[in-house]
């Protein structure tokens, strides 16, 4: 008798376990098989590699408005075309033109103009230039506009060395960035107002080395505008020690960079068209320009190449989704999100955006989609993380989507950014050392697979 009831409980709960398994599936479609297949496409050639190459060294550093950033638009076209997209086209935007110079030098220099050491300095983008003889004033330290507002009047007339460096205690890259990153942005403005005769800036890094990394400075018209460099984390560590030890020593600043008008440029955009729902709209991009340092490769060449294999890896598996992925080479976001802005901007009649998928975080292994969406969408998001099972990638969590996309944001479509692991980003970006060799060929890919699949499932599924 027992052994007919443990017999007859064994037999429920095997029934039990096939309809939990069958209700397993049917919440879970096995796009991660998918997943696999487009791996073994991209891993047999490497293309997004030879696409990475075409753009960051036969075209090299691509910013907004030099002859090398309209090579690059021409380029993203053509490849479109070359890799079947749909609807290819150019959307124009106008972009900022700022041209570094040959000059750039910080000496210290003694009583009476003897000099004591030369340092590693580069322009911040967007800065104005010393006269041709160059500033030569005292250089007050602070590491923070706290301190520098409680100088005072002390500060006329000087120049001031923003000092706080990244915090290496900090475990995510991004969050060290953040925490720093208002030195180089706003600190003209703030010493501007205050008198100062011109900024130097840690650079972005917690890597010790002799590398200055540029990035955009911002200015505006009611206060002084003043030039800005950025030292490298080793000249800031050594100017520190001087300036402890002969507080009255002088340095002088010497930059030929020049703002010049503004340039007609464009955002590349092609499509793999919906096969039902054509007019509802995944978008993925990166940024097609860079700064004028190293190649541009991780920042964000390797973000344009992933968008453009993405689609490829698609075409390869003969898939069509339901709704249209769009690609958008956003140009300008480096100094000013001009492209971003002007495609939010443009009115696009019966279009519904329902996703925005952004890589710019350089061209490391991915690890995980951030997203920045309300708490509605974010769980619809979130619950394809297992796609991404094969890539070793799959976390899907509340995060920044992207800087071009942000403008999409406001008008509430969800964002998602793909976050690589990016603890080496911040040794290479904005600096000569962004260049292609510092870009592994298995990431990269690795990446694309991952826009690929994540654009596709959204594309079928929706949100």
């Amino acid at each position: 008798m027992r052994l007919k009831k443990l017999v007859a409980l064994l037999a429920v709960s095997l029934q039990l376990f096939s309809c939990q398994k069958t209700h397993h599936y049917a919440e879970r479609p096995p796009y991660d098989s998918l997943t696999v297949k487009m791996i073994a496409e991209g891993m047999k050639n490497y293309p997004a590699y030879d696409m990475l190459y075409e753009l960051s060294v036969q075209i090299g550093p691509r910013l907004s408005g030099s002859p090398e950033a309209a090579r690059a638009v021409e380029w993203g076209r053509k490849k479109m075309e070359e890799l079947g997209f749909d609807n290819v086209r150019l959307e124009p935007v106008t972009v900022p033109h700022w041209v570094r110079g040959k000059t750039e030098e910080l000496v210290v220099v003694k009583f009476g103009g003897m000099p004591i050491r030369s340092l590693t300095i580069c322009a911040l983008g967007g800065s104005i230039c010393t006269s041709k003889e160059g500033i030569t004033a005292e250089a007050v330290e602070v590491q923070s506009f706290e301190e520098l507002h409680a100088l005072g009047d002390k500060v006329k007339g000087k120049i001031v060395f923003y000092n706080r460096p990244m915090d290496r205690t900090k475990f995510f890259p991004g969050e060290a960035y953040g925490g720093a990153v208002d030195q180089r942005s706003k600190g003209a403005m703030e010493a501007g107002k205050m008198g100062a005769a011109a900024v130097i800036v840690r650079s972005m890094t917690t890597r010790l080395d002799d590398v200055p990394h540029t990035g955009a400075m911002n200015y505006v018209d009611s206060i002084p505008k003043i030039p800005a460099a950025a030292i490298s984390t080793v000249g800031a560590e050594a100017l520190s020690e001087i300036l402890k030890k002969e507080p009255f020593v002088k340095v002088r600043i010497k930059m030929d960079c020049e703002i010049l008008p503004d340039v007609e440029s464009a955002n590349v955009v092609g499509e793999l068209r919906g096969s039902s729902l054509p007019n509802e709209i995944i978008l993925i991009g990166g940024h097609l320009d860079s700064w004028d340092k190293g190649h541009g490769a991780h920042d964000d060449g390797a973000g344009v190449v992933q968008c453009l294999e993405a689609i490829r890896l698609l075409k390869a598996q003969g898939l069509r989704p339901k709704r249209t992925i769009r690609v958008v080479l956003f140009m300008n976001e480096e100094n000013g999100l001009r492209g971003g802005k002007a495609y939010a901007k443009m009115e696009r009649p019966n279009e519904k955006h329902i996703a925005a998928i952004e890589t710019d975080a350089g061209g490391f292994s991915p690890r995980a989609f951030t997203v920045d969406a309300d708490s509605l969408a974010l769980p619809k998001i979130a619950k394809w993380a297992y796609v991404l099972a094969p890539l070793e990638a799959d976390k899907i969590v509340k995060g920044h989507g992207g800087a071009d996309i942000s403008e999409l944001k406001k008008l509430g479509v969800p964002t998602i950014g793909l976050r690589p692991d990016w603890h080496r980003y911040f040794d290479y970006h904005h600096s000569d050392l962004d260049t292609i060799d510092k870009v592994n060929e298995r990431e990269l890919e690795a990446g694309a697979v991952a826009m690929a699949i994540m654009s596709y499932v959204l594309a079928e599924e929706g949100i």
